[in-house]
């Protein structure tokens, strides 16, 4: 009888045992890799954040810091931890195909946002058009060229072509395309700098050897903030004046200072883009049909309007 009751006990322990253990597996694990530790990319972590807990799942954040074989490596030990999604930003639309694919191959959802990669592995694309970035600023420096300049502009980009070079043609050369219907416009150097402190080096260089540039464009947040500090380093408030991309609370303050060294740029959505990549990766793990691409929209933002920068810059610390 004892005996009996022992075994009855230790049956229980492991049934126990069993369902806490499906109960376990039943939990939804998804990794997020970003590529840099920029602003941009620790509003898109929030808002992966935010998405993971209102769902319930389990959020597992890495940094590939831009290097194709350290992204491989995170790809590869979330395939091991057997994580149900990867939501990532690729490095390279070409380099990040082989790890993605094992990833795939072992039944993982895969989500990409901000860039893609040039394979049908993705269930989804979430990211904003890089043609709006870059002619949304372009369209805001035409009118500036012939407000302000004259028609007449002699302009300097800084872009990340090394980096993702699609992504970098796109903004660059819908930049181009519109402020040069601004008038009297002539490209007088094209650099690649993306981070801000290589920025502000690039940018002073152009400012010395180009001493009539007038006007400097940067892609993303880091060559923006790079370039405006370059012309306050340069003593050139008044007479070169910045363009650039991305929304940011450092970038919102550069619209609303008093100096007037920049004036325009357009901005993602990066909490909605983090948040909205989690959601569409739990939709896809329980099966439900997703948006193969999703555009996110764009937001033109200017010091000819600082009660809208206020307003987008308050908006930006509630989600941080």
């Amino acid at each position: 009888m004892k005996r009996r009751a022992v075994l009855a006990a230790f049956a229980a322990v492991l049934t126990l045992s069993a369902a806490g253990g499906a109960m376990a597996a039943d939990k939804k694990t998804i990794a997020g890799i970003v590529f840099q530790q920029d602003q941009f990319f620790r509003t898109i972590q929030t808002g992966m954040e935010a998405a993971a807990k209102d769902a319930g799942v389990d959020l597992l954040m890495a940094n590939s810091e831009s290097k194709p074989e350290k992204e491989a490596s995170l790809v590869d030990t979330y395939i091991a931890r057997g994580v149900s999604a990867i939501v990532i930003s690729p490095i390279s639309a070409k380099a990040s195909i082989p790890a993605l694919k094992r990833a795939a191959d072992a039944g993982i959802k895969i989500v990409t946002y901000n860039s893609g990669i040039d394979a049908d592995l993705a269930v989804s694309y979430l990211n904003s058009s890089q043609l709006d970035l870059g002619q949304t600023t372009g369209k805001a420096a035409a009118e500036f060229v012939k407000a302000k300049l004259g028609g007449k502009a002699k302009i300097a980009t800084l872009g990340f072509k090394a980096l993702l070079p699609e992504v970098s043609g796109q903004r660059v050369g819908g930049f181009l395309d519109e402020v040069k219907k601004g008038g009297d416009v002539q490209v007088v150097s094209q650099q690649d700098a993306w981070l801000a402190e290589k920025a502000v080096a690039v940018a002073s260089d152009i400012i010395t050897a180009n001493p009539d540039v007038n006007i400097i464009y940067a892609a993303n947040e880091g060559g923006t903030v790079g370039a405006v500090q370059a012309v306050r380093k340069a003593g050139k408030q008044g007479s070169i004046y910045v363009f650039g991309i991305d929304g940011t609370d450092q970038l919102a303050g550069y619209l609303l200072d008093d100096d007037n060294v920049l004036q325009s740029v357009t901005a993602q959505q990066p909490f909605v883009m983090g948040s909205d990549a989690v959601k569409t990766a739990v939709a896809a793990i329980d099966g439900k049909p997703v948006e193969k691409t999703v555009v996110v929209p764009v937001l033109g933002l200017s010091r000819n309007d600082p009660d809208a920068v206020k307003a987008f810059r308050k908006e930006l610390k509630k989600n941080q």
